[in-house]
């Protein structure tokens, strides 16, 4: 199916020179003389180099059809990851470094949506937020201002983050599974 340059998106597919690409970003060139152009960010689906493309605004190109599914996470082993489609019982394994740095926040049985092209997985999308306890907390140095003081905390993934001073060893907390932020005690 072809669509205009212009109208393509972040997580857009798109196939150029046989290789299938992973639109990033995308932005729109106005120069000051001729004829407006498509900045496109991309991402190699299968090798995950990035390339930067130039198209005519008003140019066609091939999109891709992409599938995105809601798969349970089952388990992990030799850096692939396990994950089985409720629906139909199909399991799906994806390798590690499809999921990336999230992929230290998946719990058993956690629902996350997986795009996939042609039967291959392309990207694996947590929830945006996911509960973990605290194993470590430094202790609260005196001194330090309550507002703007956070101090170093590790999960129980092993992840290591910041938290505010008054989060204890044991505590639940909300984290942000992208970059791995403190965003609240959990209820």
């Amino acid at each position: 199916m072809k669509v205009n340059a212009i109208s393509l998106r972040p997580g857009n597919a798109i196939h150029v020179d046989g290789k299938l690409l992973v639109v990033v970003k995308n932005d729109i060139l106005q120069p000051g003389k001729g004829a407006s152009v498509a900045q496109v960010e991309a991402r190699d689906a299968r090798t995950g180099t990035k390339t930067n493309l130039r198209f005519r605004t008003q140019e066609s190109v091939e999109a891709a059809e992409l599938y995105e599914t809601n798969y349970t996470y089952l388990y992990e082993g030799d850096d692939i990851y396990h994950f089985m489609n409720a629906e139909t019982y199909d399991q799906l394994e994806v390798p590690a470094d499809v999921i990336g740095n999230p992929a230290a926040f998946l719990q058993e049985n956690m629902t996350v949506s997986i795009k996939t092209h042609e039967g291959a997985p392309l990207s694996v999308q947590l929830p945006q937020k996911v509960v973990m306890e605290v194993t470590e907390a430094d202790p609260v140095v005196k001194g330090q201002t309550q507002s703007s003081s956070y101090k170093p905390a590790k999960l129980e993934n092993g992840v290591s983050t910041l938290v505010p001073p008054h989060i204890e060893a044991g505590t639940k907390i909300v984290v942000n599974t992208e970059d791995a932020s403190y965003v609240e005690r959990a209820k």
